[in-house]
């Protein structure tokens, strides 16, 4: 104890040390965790002390070395293997707290210098007895030389060793030239294959030894430390989660986790009243040891996570922190380990829900439940981080497990935030400034949703609600979970990003990546955030600044009044077992502007044909239904569709310009034309329609380019329908080309073109003959559907008339030919077309009955 300056620091460089901050000596050669998750500090307070670099010198001795370290720790060991238990127990209890706390040092020191480090290196000393073998030839005479020199090349020698080898093992276990704790790597030169292991089978029984009586050791300073030295228990805990993240055998481990509840179980407040890092390191570990290919080890850390989740929630009814903390620790070690097994921890998480399951104590609580969705969750990070490296060229499937993985952080803000953070990136590589901007303003919502759990400001947001203006995808965001901590207290929200400069920072990024993209009406409504938080710190070179970019947002806003253009939205769907997730699903593709469906046919076919084979991929064109039943099940099948936003009548009134009708878009429509007789193009009299209405799980834009189709809702017109719909959408195109300021002669002309000119001449007036030639007897009372036709011709004749007497105004005079033409046109189709829709007085007074009636039977819907 008195010696702990001196000794060896096994594994690590003193230099680098000071450099990087970090305590290597924590990490061995297979356990990447401790290095994911231990910050120096508290690695400097697992042992007990500051790092060897910054302890005193002690005057007038030197370091020890690696080996004489290793004797004298192996005396210390001896003593406490062999003092009874009592003398033991009441020596600790006679020294001061530092005392203990340096014994503590001591056994922490021991559980590194005695690891055992594996067999792995045998292949490498065979290799490097063979490659030193010319090398060493040269000097084998002068070897041969200093043997007889000292005796120990002779007959008399050889038979020494022969009889020293019959001896028994525990004899060769305590001969100095030849004890395991000096590394049977340093002198294996020249040893054969079986020396070579079992000098690996001591060592191992040796460091199994050495974990067992330090063990016991700790055990006996839990009794101290309960008794008189309750400061040091935590110390005691962080020790022992040393000895769980070394190399250590199935046997060690077992005591070591059967160690561990009892001391959690003991003292919960170790892990859930004070120190959050202990129990984050705790969390990690036992999830590492989940992942296990050893049945017996994957079943008692799955003991032990799960009676760490129950002690927790049967402090407060929830285990949030543990949730948390379990949740963090599976990302750390997908990321880093490189000896995780995926289907191990699979197997430990199903151990863990039965337990939940069949603990009659907590049936009739909420707990089984809270364990089957946090490892339901786990599950799902799980697949879509493993899939993610399968999935590197595929971005819409890449965006969509990374946005999975984020959404499984829910609940923990700080991770949530990273992966928000990584799709920003992955968006403007792309160039999808949109979905990089939506990207922040999801993050800013959710720092916002915690900064006003800290303190309410008013000039702060009061939430993720404060962002649902730019999108309601946002809402989201919102901490209304009963798993919700509270920031800085139980180890979140820590970060740069979660204060009020943060804040500002992803709202600057946000409105950076909108402009970019030239949504500045999003812009306008990122800023109105940003505002209040410059004005209360009285930033106003910040403030001069938004303003300034405001000013040319709407400058440009006016210039390209009606030549703006957005996304081209397709909905895309996937059939066929090759597919794996993503068979029978639909989505909705946002695509670069004037994007033509050819495009995304040959990118998307590209794509899967490289993946599937050149002959396994069937692009289906039509937009009909897809019977499964009649697909290739060796097949791919991708259907693709042309669709448009799609706004019922109400929300047009809301949405009055393009920017409006492009944004936070949620319900898109397509129309497949069909006849009864199974055609898809007839005569009008046949032609019907069926228009499929689809719903998004989120509004467009997105923190991704293509969203699940959650409902889809289809309405069939006859052919009257058709025709109605087919004059209406002509009236406005009449109305919106003759009210355009400033007016545009070339797209008044085409409008006008497209209804009266004589090339297409015969489409309206065709309708009105199919659908209202009955009509000019001046008996026949109309239908519905025909008075409603009717009505629209007369909208449309007269939105004609307005529309010719507009270009009358713009044309020049070697169009007024033309114009004459135009008019002529117009005037027979108003000759032929006014006796089918001027009606008689008794096909008046039949309408009026009718409508009479209808009211009648139906009741008003409010």
């Amino acid at each position: 104890m008195d010696s702990i300056p001196q000794l060896h620091q096994h594994g690590i460089d003193h230099d680098r040390l000071h450099q990087i901050g970090q305590l290597e000596d924590y990490q061995g050669p297979q356990q990447t965790i401790a290095a994911a998750t231990i910050s120096p500090e508290v690695a400097y307070a697992i042992s007990g002390s500051r790092p060897y670099y910054m302890s005193e010198q002690v005057k007038n001795k030197s370091p020890l070395s690696s080996e004489n370290t290793r004797h004298l720790l192996v005396c210390f060991l001896w003593v406490l293997k062999n003092l009874e238990r009592n003398i033991l127990y009441r020596w600790l209890l006679g020294l001061t707290p530092h005392r203990v706390h340096q014994m503590l040092q001591v056994v922490n020191v021991c559980l590194k210098t005695f690891e055992y480090t594996g067999q792995k290196y045998i292949p490498t000393l065979k290799r490097t007895n063979t490659q030193s073998f010319r090398k060493n030839a040269s000097t084998d005479v002068k070897e041969k030389l200093e043997e007889c020199i000292r005796g120990t090349n002779s007959a008399r020698y050889d038979l020494i060793n022969r009889r020293k080898d019959r001896n028994s093992t525990e004899k060769f276990r305590w001969r100095k030239d030849q004890m395991p704790y000096r590394s049977p790597y340093t002198d294996s030169v020249g040893k054969n294959e079986h020396d070579l292991e079992l000098s690996h089978f001591i060592e191992g029984s040796l460091a199994t030894e050495i974990t067992l009586v330090l063990l016991d050791t700790l055990e006996i300073l839990v009794h101290v430390a309960a008794n008189i030295h309750h400061n040091l228990l935590g110390t005691l805990l962080k020790v022992l989660l040393h000895a769980l993240s070394r190399n250590q055998s199935t046997l060690a481990l077992q005591n070591l986790f059967a160690s561990q509840r009892a001391l959690i179980f003991k003292f919960p407040n170790l892990l859930f009243d004070e120190e959050t890092d202990i129990c984050a390191d705790l969390c990690l570990i036992l999830l590492k040891h989940c992942g296990s290919l050893l049945p017996g080890i994957r079943s008692q850390a799955a003991a032990s996570l799960y009676l760490l989740m129950r002690q927790n929630f049967e402090i407060g009814n929830n285990f949030a922190r543990v949730k948390m903390q379990v949740t963090m620790s599976l990302s750390s070690l997908v990321g880093t380990s490189t000896v995780f097994s995926e289907q191990s921890l699979r197997r430990a998480l199903k151990t863990v829900l039965v337990y939940a399951e069949s603990d009659s104590d907590l049936q009739d609580t909420s707990f089984p439940e809270q364990v089957q969705d946090l490892l339901f969750n786990l599950h799902m990070i799980l697949s879509d981080t493993v899939k993610m490296k399968e999935y590197q060229e595929d971005p819409e499937m890449l965006l969509d497990l990374m946005n999975r993985i984020a959404k499984g952080y829910q609940n923990n803000p700080d991770l949530r935030l990273t992966w928000l953070e990584n799709m920003a990136k992955k968006h403007r590589e792309r160039a999808n400034h949109t979905e990089a901007a939506m990207c922040y303003v999801h993050a800013a919502a959710l720092v916002s949703e915690y900064l006003s759990m800290l303190e309410s400001q008013t000039h702060l947001p009061v939430g993720a609600v404060s962002f649902q203006r730019i999108s309601p995808n946002t809402l989201m965001e919102s901490a209304v979970s009963d798993d919700v901590l509270s920031p800085g207290e139980d180890g979140i929200c820590l970060g740069n990003h979660f204060t009020e400069t943060g804040l500002k920072a992803l709202l600057e990024e946000a409105s950076n990546s909108f402009q970019v993209a030239g949504m500045y009406e999003a812009m306008n409504e990122v800023y109105k955030i940003l505002i209040p938080i410059c004005e209360a710190n009285r930033d106003f070179l910040k403030l001069g600044k938004v303003h300034g970019k405001l000013q040319e947002a709407f400058n440009r806003i006016s210039q390209l009044q009606g030549k703006r253009v957005f996304g081209t939205y397709f909905r895309v769907g996937f059939y066929g077992s090759k597919f794996g997730d993503l068979d029978q699903q639909e989505f909705i593709y946002k695509e670069p502007t004037l994007t033509k469906l050819p495009e995304i046919f040959s990118r998307l076919q590209n794509f899967y044909t490289e993946r599937f084979g050149p002959d396994s991929v069937h692009i289906i064109k039509d937009s009909n239904t897809v019977d499964v039943n009649s697909l290739d099940a060796e097949k791919a099948y991708i259907q693709i569709t042309y669709v448009e936003p799609y706004f019922e009548t109400y929300e047009m009134r809301h949405r009055e310009t393009y920017f409006e009708r492009n944004f936070n878009i949620k319900r898109f429509i397509y129309a497949t034309p069909f006849t009864k007789s199974g055609k898809a193009h007839g005569e009008l009299h046949e032609q019907c329609k069926r228009k499929t209405i689809l719903t998004t799980a989120n509004h467009f834009p997105y923190v991704k380019t293509r969203i699940m189709v959650i409902s889809r809702q289809q309405i069939v017109l006859d052919p009257i329908e058709v025709a109605i719909e087919d004059i209406q959408k002509k009236t406005v195109e009449l109305a919106a080309a003759t009210n355009q300021e400033p007016a545009d002669p070339k797209i008044l002309q085409m409008v006008l073109q497209g209804c009266i000119g004589t090339t297409v001449n015969q489409g309206p007036m065709e309708m009105a003959s199919v659908f209202l030639l009955n009509l000019s007897d001046g008996t026949t009372v109309p239908t519905k559907q025909q008075n409603k036709l009717r009505l629209c011709f007369r909208e449309f004749s007269k939105r004609c008339a307005d529309a010719l007497k507009k270009n009358r105004n713009l044309i020049l005079s070697d169009q007024k030919d033309y114009q004459r033409e135009l008019e002529r046109n117009n005037d027979r189709f108003i000759e032929r077309l006014t006796p089918l829709i001027t009606l008689t007085a008794i096909q008046n007074l039949g309408v009026v009955k009718a409508n009479a009636y209808y009211n009648k039977s139906t009741p008003l819907k409010w």
